[in-house]
This record gives structure tokens, sequence and C-alpha cells, in this order.
């Protein structure tokens, strides 16, 4: 990223993200401590007590913003609310703070310090505080004013990180790893094995299921609240278009103009973008060196006919791999930066217009690539921009003339309820729905969340408030109320049937294979059992503990996946009829494929030593941790847990 930091890019737009960087390397202190010091309106008050230790809500809202943005920089745009609330924050927050105050007082309790010499060489590596290499005091105020922290907060902070680091240390000092447990992770890792087992679903039960009214009656009596007609309304509206009434707006005074511009500068942005052309020598991802340093040597021999004058177009078109751009003498477009894979991306943003690259190796082969044309991000003026924003505000007012008209219809008619006379005084028709319930589309307006719930809220004869949407603002009153009501069996007699089919087809696929399986172990084989109930055995393939909780033609399930790797040659047989998904699963072991040792190179024995190596220091922390937090007195504001309580 920080290839975008050029020496010609002077644009506010790029010191904003320099300062970004810089400031990534330094929040992180402040992941977990937050700014020691401050106070604000609620710092006066402790949101936690670790025994002796009170945290103040600043920092454990420090330390939660630190974590939603780390955690959104992780996840980008599939970072939603649903996730944030699954992520459980706040409580993340809390436990980290609380493990910080804990470790802070052990090794505060052992009797570790910190010099100042300690302080100063660690603050002094940070690159966010450099400058050609070198600690800069000049810039190491310059970040902590930009970030509001004083150097007495930031040197607090890092004496109890350093602090908590040489426990950290102690902790963890003795720590090593085995042979043995070196051996038995590979072959837990690599030890396979193949399953036989048989799939029962409900769904193959269902037309066994016999109906006989006093029992289809019984259940209906049963689930009367499942078949609930749900309350349904249709609406008389009125829809007022911003796009009729933008022919009333015409003149923008100057600094209407200027304020849009400035209040919208996003949508004027000039994203940083580059057209390039390449040739590709293709080589396979199974290639030896040899057949690689053949495929090298051919683009080598065309980036030197491209050094003798050699046109561009022309050898792509015969000479490179990529079918989709050959034929186009080798054009790639217009493309911003990170949309290409990371080695071809760095060259091309590192060359100017005209420029051909030097052989560029990455997954697919190598390429040779020549920059056409390059734009740097920056951001239009109002006058380049003048056309947009002009249009741009003629939406805007016209949206904010139909609300206000949509409005003035809704104070004037309210008390009546007249959406005739509001729709003569704004020369509109009125537009009728049919009926729909609150998980419809409604008929002419679609899925707008704000109009049904509005809708649903009204009583008869009532005018809804204004609802303003992408379509315009929607002025409505109910037509027509059907209250929600049970229906007679008969009525939905299909529905019930279908449903019973399904809940009694679960209880019939549980009862066969609770008795295949007793015949499995009678039998002592599950395909004789099989064979016998005239039910199809298969086959998952060969797998290892590697795949976690997944089971190859199976699904996840982490109970099968440990009972399957309890199985041997002694004992094969599945014990218990397992649950996935909406069916049952019995298992027998058909094949096992014992690791062999004589695989375990030392690249292999390096990776899982040093992954064992961390499991096990981090095993130490947290026992650690587990027997503080047992011993410790601690308590939670009231306010602060009304707060996670009611997320």
């Amino acid at each position: 990223m920080l290839q975008l930091i050029r020496t010609k890019q002077k644009t506010f737009i790029v010191r904003v993200i320099f300062w970004v960087i810089i400031a990534a390397f330094v929040g992180t202190v402040f992941l977990v401590w937050g700014r020691g010091g401050d106070s604000g309106p609620a710092g006066t008050n402790a949101a936690l007590q670790v025994n002796e230790t009170k945290i103040a809500y600043e920092e454990y809202k420090s330390a939660y913003s630190n974590l939603y943005n780390l955690y959104q920089g992780i996840y980008r745009e599939s970072f939603t609310p649903q996730l944030e609330k699954q992520l459980n924050l706040p409580q993340k927050a809390i436990d980290q703070l609380i493990g910080q105050a804990l470790m802070m007082q052990e090794a505060e309790k052992t009797g570790f310090d910190v010099s100042k010499d300690e302080l100063v060489a660690s603050i002094a590596t940070y690159p966010a505080f450099q400058e050609d290499g070198k600690f800069s005091r000049d810039r190491y105020i310059q970040v902590l004013n930009y970030e509001r922290i004083s150097p007495e907060q930031f040197e607090a902070s890092q004496r109890r990180q350093l602090l908590v680091d040489k426990l950290r240390e102690q902790l963890q000092q003795n720590i090593s790893v085995s042979a043995k447990e070196i051996e038995e992770s590979y072959r837990a890792e690599n030890d396979k094995i193949n399953l036989n087992f048989v799939r029962l679903l409900p769904a193959s039960f269902e037309n066994k299921v016999k109906i006989e009214n006093e029992a289809l009656e019984a259940y209906f009596k049963e689930q009367q609240e499942d078949f609930r007609q749900p309350e349904r309304i249709s609406l008389r509206y009125l829809q007022f278009d911003p796009a009729r009434y933008e022919k009333e707006i015409a003149n923008f005074a100057d600094a209407e103009l200027e304020r849009y511009y400035r209040r919208n500068i996003d949508l004027f942005e000039i994203k940083e973008q580059a057209k390039a052309s390449h040739i590709l020598i293709k080589v396979d991802k199974d290639a030896d060196a040899a057949q690689k340093e053949v495929r090298r040597a051919l683009a080598a021999s065309i980036l030197q006919q491209l050094h003798e004058g050699a046109d561009f177009a022309t050898l792509a078109r015969t000479k490179s791999d990529d079918p989709g751009s050959a034929s186009k003498g080798g054009e790639l477009g217009y493309f911003g930066r990170g949309t290409m894979v990371a080695p071809f991306d760095n060259a091309v943003f590192s060359m100017s217009p005209g420029d051909i690259s030097e052989l560029v190796e990455t997954d697919f082969g190598y390429h040779i690539i020549k920059l056409e044309e390059y734009i740097e991000p920056g951001v239009k003026t109002l006058a380049e921009s003048l056309d947009a924003v002009k249009n741009g505000l003629r939406a805007e007012k016209s949206r904010q003339l139909v609300y206000e008209k949509a409005m003035d219809a809704y104070n004037i008619n309210r008390k009546s309820g007249d959406l005739e006379a509001a729709a003569k005084a704004n020369d509109l028709g009125i537009k009728e729905t049919g009926l729909f319930d609150r998980t419809d589309a409604i008929d002419g307006i679609g899925r707008e969340e704000e109009v049904i719930a509005a809708a649903f809220s009204l009583n008869n004869g009532e005018l809804a408030r204004p609802v303003q949407t992408t379509q315009g603002v929607f002025l409505f009153n109910i037509k027509e109320r059907q209250p929600s009501i049970i229906p007679e069996l008969k009525d939905v007699r299909a529905a019930v049937e279908a449903a019973y089919r399904k809940v009694k087809a679960v209880e019939l696929a549980k009862e066969t294979a609770d008795k295949l399986l007793q015949n499995v172990l009678a039998k002592k084989s599950l395909n004789t059992a099989a064979k016998a109930a005239k039910v199809q055995v298969e086959e998952t393939g060969l797998f290892s503990s590697s795949y976690g909780a997944f089971v190859p033609r199976v699904g996840s399930s982490q109970e099968l996946s440990d009972a399957a790797f309890a199985l041997n040659t002694e004992s094969p047989l599945g014990q218990v009829v397992f649950k996935q998904g909406e069916g049952y699963i019995l298992i027998s072991l058909k094949q096992t494929e014992k690791a062999d040792l004589k695989n375990l190179g030392t690249a292999e024995h390096k990776k899982i030593e040093d992954k064992l190596l961390a499991q096990k220091k981090d095993a130490a922390i947290s026992d650690k941790l587990k027997v503080l937090k047992d011993a410790a007195q601690i308590s939670i504001d009231p306010s602060l847990s009304n707060e996670l309580a009611g997320r």
C-alpha cells in the first residue's frame, strides 16, 4: 500500500492516506490499553474494576473502537451489523482489558521493571516514528499529535506493554516441543480413513406416511398456530415522484453549487488507474525447474525483440498465451490498484506511460507489460464537475420539494383522512394495491420496509405520515383490512397434510435408522445390514483429521468426525446414529491409510514444531490468566452490563 505514496502526488487525499497508514502503526499500542490518562464525561466512573485496578469508560470505549476498526479492516464490506453482533466485540474488549489488567498486576507483583533505556529503545523501533530508517523526535511528536495522544500517555502505555511482555517471556521461556509430539501431530494430520456410510433422508419416507383423519385433526389442533393466516391490508396511495418536479428547479446560486460539491466530494474523486497491455508466456503449475527455464528463455527472447524495436501488439497477437487479451494486441484496458495479482500490480504501478517492463513472474507464468496510460488519483474541480453538480443538486432539491408537497398534503388532510382532496390539490391520481401481509412485496410499490411498517400501524380512516423512498414519497391510507385468523382445517388441508407428512417422515427415518443400527451391530457389518434393508451404502473417500469437522460427502459434524477417527480395525462400526442436516447417518470404517514418517521432511517438521510451540505458548498464557481470573475480584459497572445485555 505504501507504493501509493509517490513523490509526485501532493493531493490532499494522498496526504490523508499517508497519515492513516502511520496511525495504523501507532494505533496497535492502544488496541487493548486505550489511552491511559484520557478522561471525558464518562471517564470519571470506572467501567470495570479488576482487583484494585479501575478501568475508565474511556479505556473501554477506546479498546472497543480499536477492535471494531481492526475487524472492519479485516472483513471490509463483509463487516455487517450481524457479523459485529456475532463477534461480540464489546465482550472481547472487556475480556482483553481484564486480561491486560491481570497480567499487569502479576508483572508488578513479580518485580519486573522497565528502564528508561528499554522504553526509549522500544519506541525508536516503530517505523512510524522513523525518517530514513532512524528515529525522529519531530516525526514522533507529529504522529502523536495527529492521534491526539500526549507523549506521556503513549510512553505509559508502552511501559505497561513492555512489563507484560516480560511476564509473557517468563511464562513461555521453558516451553518446548518434543520429537514425539511432532510425530503424533503429523500422524493426526496425515493419517487417513475412508468410511462407508448410509444416509436416511426423511423426504424418502414421506410417501410411506398414512394420512388418517383423526390423527390429522389432532395434529392440526396442536399445531394450529403454524397455520395462522396473518393480518392483510390493501392501500390507496399517492406517489410524489421527484422527476416530475425537476423542471421547476432551474437556477442555482454559486454558494449552493459550492456547498453541494464539497458535501459530495467523494462523487468527484478520480480513481487511480492504469491502462496496460501484456504478453503472457504461460508456465504450468506442476512444471519442473527445467521446464520453467525453457519458458523463461522464450519470454526473454520476446523481450529482446521488443528492445530491438518490434511492435508490442503484433508480438502479443502471435506469442501471448492469454486468450482473453492476445487477439486485442495484449490490451487489458483500464484497471485500479489491487485488481491484478501482486507482482503484476506492483510492476504496473511503478512504471511510467510508454515503459515496457522486465520479465514479471506470477503464478500464471512470465509477463511482459507495457503501460499505455496512467491516471493519478485526485479530485475533479467544481468547474470540471459543474454539469454533474447541477444534476445532483437538482435531484436533491426535487426530493426535498416532493417531501414538502407530501407533508403539506398530509398536514392539510390528516384530520379528515381525505386522500381525494390531497390528490386533487397536487394533480395526482390515486393508486390502489392488492392485499398483502407483512412479509409480502406491495403491488406497484415493491418491498419498501418503511411503507409496510407504517401501513400496519395505521388505523382505518387514518392518513399515514409521508414515507420517503428511492421511488419518491408515498402518502396513503387503508383501503381494506383482513384480521389474522386461524383457518378451518378444510381450508388449509393440503398444507396441513404436507406438514404432517414431513413430521412423521422424520419419525420414520429415525425409527428406521435405529433398527438398522441394531442390525448392523448384530450382523457386525454395515454393508450386510444395509443390503438386507435395501438401502444404499456410500463411501466418503480418504480424508484426514486436518479436514476438521468436515466429512466428505456427508457434511460438517464434529461429533461424527471425532467418532470416525476413533474407529479402528478391531472396532470398525459406529455405535450411534448421527443426525446430520435433515438426515440420519450410520458409519463404518472401510479403509485406513497411515502416514509415512519418511515423508516428514525438514520443512514440514519445522512447520509443525512452530505451530505446536505457538499453541503451547498461547496455552501457557491462557492457563495463567484463568488462574489469575479465578482468584480475582472483578466487577462491571451496571450501566455497562445493561449496555451489553441490550445488544
